[in-house]
């Protein structure tokens, strides 16, 4: 395998340098190390299809969560061991919740899981909510150790907070997580919306590193608002982490950094992302496929929404879930 291929991205052929996967077999991962579900490469419920697409292009997480909830594993989750909120720093919200399958295997895969909420708000675990403890179950599920990431808040705490956070949580878990089943050397970091602009942020700065390196096999990024900061009428969330001089953009900014990193990494998208969010996806995937390391795994998700490609996963939905699956297996 090429050293390019070994950081996670593919130089392909022109015509089919584009590499936006929708669904994709799985059979492949079936005993390597994962568990994958029978009903590989299932859709949107046409039912639930028509309530999304009826709201349309927009960031609604309390009616898409009614959506999602009934679908949804109530605790306690049967066969999966919860431990909630620890410390990976000393601020109230740098704390993990951790999930792994009560069977006693080590030496699992570990997907760590940054939410959403514009830099200001959001919730590992909003009271009474199903989400995110959703992701979590659905890698416990499958043969993984989830880990479910709190961090600081702007604008108290501004840039670079998230980036810190970040690599907090990551050495965090590279230094503890095989006391939970864990493989400190298959740590992946996926991040939804604002999380996945940490996350990217994280990816892209070296300087969060520690010592040891990134800490990390590969990172996913969904839908996130600021792969490059727009200087230009920036949003308010945007000011409020970001800060208000627009000429620290450019180097605050992930996508110089992406198309440099040999972290693997995939990035997807919904359907009816908001379309500042859609620009800001396919900007990234643009520029992989015009960069020496060549295109990653680039997904638009059919029919979802902003908030519903997260809310859907550990569901009869797998199209976002089968590819984190493969991405987690193969690297690429």
């Amino acid at each position: 395998m090429s050293g390019h291929n070994m950081s996670g991205h593919n130089k392909t052929a022109e015509g089919t340098s584009q590499r936006v996967v929708t669904h994709v077999a799985i059979a492949a991962l079936l005993g390597a190390g994962l568990m994958v579900p029978t009903n590989a490469g299932a859709q949107m419920p046409p039912d639930i299809a028509e309530k999304i697409a009826a709201m349309g292009r927009v960031v609604d997480p309390e009616n898409t969560g009614k959506i999602y909830a009934p679908l949804q594993e109530k605790e306690p989750y049967a066969g999966i061991k919860v431990v909630r909120d620890v410390k990976y720093g000393a601020h109230p919200r740098q704390v993990v919740d951790i999930f792994t399958p009560e069977s006693g295997a080590a030496g699992r895969p570990v997907l760590m899981f940054v939410h959403g909420g514009g830099y200001t708000r959001g919730n590992k675990r909003p009271p009474g909510s199903a989400f995110y403890d959703n992701i979590m179950v659905f890698a416990a599920r499958h043969g993984m150790v989830g880990v479910n990431v709190e961090y600081r808040l702007a604008p108290e705490f501004p840039w670079p907070a998230g980036g810190e956070d970040m690599g907090a949580a990551v050495h965090f878990v590279n230094d503890k997580i095989a006391g939970y089943g864990g493989d400190p050397g298959r740590v992946f970091l996926m991040g939804h919306s604002a999380g996945a602009g940490h996350v990217a942020a994280y990816v892209s700065h070296p300087e969060f590193f520690g010592p040891k390196g990134s800490g990390l096999a590969g990172a996913i990024f969904s839908s996130g608002p600021s792969y490059e900061i727009k200087a230009e009428q920036p949003a308010e969330s945007t000011l409020a982490y970001f800060g208000a001089d627009t000429s620290r953009y450019a180097e605050r900014s992930a996508l110089p950094g992406l198309v440099k990193t040999a972290i693997p990494f995939m990035v997807s998208s919904a359907e009816l992302d908001p379309p500042a969010i859609a620009a800001q996806f396919a900007a990234l995937k643009d520029a992989m496929c015009k960069s020496e390391h060549g295109c990653v795994r680039s997904i638009v998700l059919p029919k979802h929404s902003h908030m519903s490609e997260s809310y859907s996963i550990n569901t009869a939905d797998t199209q976002l879930s089968d590819q984190i699956l493969e991405f987690i297996k193969t690297g690429k």
